[in-house]
């Protein structure tokens, strides 16, 4: 994937990056203009009471609302983890601000272990989707052997290890990225289209996610009033939009647990040799594609190729692999512009709705992007040249 494709598949993931960057960055220059006394006297207690509330809020949606789903069950772990910590320090219980000065503070062991614990639940609601069922107790806890060795280290040796207790929820993310990387591979070979199967909202929690985590290491060496009011208005912008995004919008993953029943009474994944040569699926493959055109419906999967090819999901995916270089959802990409082409040619007064709906793309913003990225020219623009 070059760089002209990667930036048109997650160019509003890289805007809504910037714009939750420039969104820190204002609250902290806005928070010098705020007076200590009456930050540390009301505001604080207010910043505190709604990152609570939109946390109970949210815990009380997610229990309505859970449907057995165990990311959602996370996400309530979190979300009550984060409207209790703030409870606390609206109640003046536990405090992260730093003195008059707002300068250097030192935060305590127990101060930077709770963080820790704040910053992991926010962690499992994307662990379970991106890797459903790989969180269970025992790499719960082989993921804090880390966090408690230095805690003990820094406790008996008297050492300053705030850094390494700090940094520790970063590396849980290269294992995320690891997971994005594999969950879009698997869709693109199994599916024509990426529209309720994308990852970009995953992708902008963890942008999300990282801000976060980049304020409170910033936290755990310069605990000032700047600081801490950033991350008190990140955590309820945070809160508030995931809670949105996991109750209302498309569930990513239906498609992918939808299979499952299918593949149980179908067993795609047991040894099943090819009866005939590659050569020979690939004949029949084109010449099927070429009449029928089932690429035109939207939905076509890459099982739905067993219509005409008596192999399992494994090898149909390794079919189109080797013989023709790409993924599933690329090979029908291509098939889908070479239609459309077809349908601009034979028919320039055509609507480009009618072209994207005719050509097998779910909208006419799809057909547009996606035509885009593999001619190099928008849809309008090619027609022009070919009359």
């Amino acid at each position: 994937m070059n760089i002209r494709s990667l930036y048109e598949d997650y160019k509003s993931v890289f805007y809504f990056g910037i714009g939750m960057l420039l969104f820190v960055l204002g609250c902290y220059w806005g928070a010098h203009f705020i007076p200590l006394v009456f930050y540390i006297s009301a505001l604080q207690a207010i910043m505190n009471g709604a990152i609570a509330a939109v946390c109970l809020y949210g815990t009380f949606l997610m229990v309505c609302h859970r449907g057995g789903m165990r990311a959602r069950t996370y996400w309530i772990i979190a979300l009550s983890m984060h409207a209790v910590c703030s409870a606390l320090m609206m109640m003046k219980l536990i405090s992260f601000v730093g003195g008059p000065d707002r300068g250097f503070i030192s935060l305590s062991n127990w101060e930077i272990l709770l963080g820790n614990v704040l910053l992991w639940t926010l962690l499992l609601y994307p662990i379970e989707v991106l890797r459903p069922g790989w969180m269970t107790y025992k790499w719960a806890f082989l993921q804090w052997v880390p966090v408690i060795v230095a805690f003990a280290l820094d406790e008996i040796f008297h050492i300053d290890l705030r850094i390494l207790i700090a940094i520790y929820p970063l590396f849980l993310l290269s294992f995320l990225g690891a997971q994005i990387t594999k969950y879009r591979q698997w869709c693109e070979e199994n599916y024509s289209s990426m529209d309720d199967i994308s990852v970009e909202w995953i992708i902008r929690y963890i942008i999300m996610f990282l801000l976060n985590c980049c304020l409170y290491i910033i936290l755990c060496f310069t605990a000032s009033m700047p600081i801490v009011f950033a991350q008190q208005c990140l955590l309820v912008v945070m809160m508030g939009y995931s809670t949105e995004q996991i109750l209302f919008r498309p569930d990513p993953w239906k498609m992918r647990r939808s299979v499952r029943p299918q593949i149980k009474e179908e067993p795609e994944e047991t040894e099943q040799k090819p009866e005939q040569s590659n050569a020979d699926y690939r004949a029949i493959l084109e010449a099927w594609m070429e009449e029928e055109k089932p690429y035109c419906n939207p939905e076509f999967r890459l099982i739905d190729m067993r219509q005409v090819l008596p192999l399992n999901r494994t090898y149909l995916s390794q079919l189109i692999n080797s013989e023709y270089g790409c993924t599933f959802y690329q090979f029908v990409t291509n098939y889908r512009i070479e239609e459309a082409k077809r349908l601009m040619r034979e028919h320039p007064d055509r609507k480009m709705q009618d072209v994207a709906e005719l050509s097998g793309f779910s909208s006419p913003t799809v057909f547009a992007r996606v035509f885009a990225r593999e001619t190099g020219k928008t849809p309008s623009e090619w027609s022009s040249q070919a009359d």
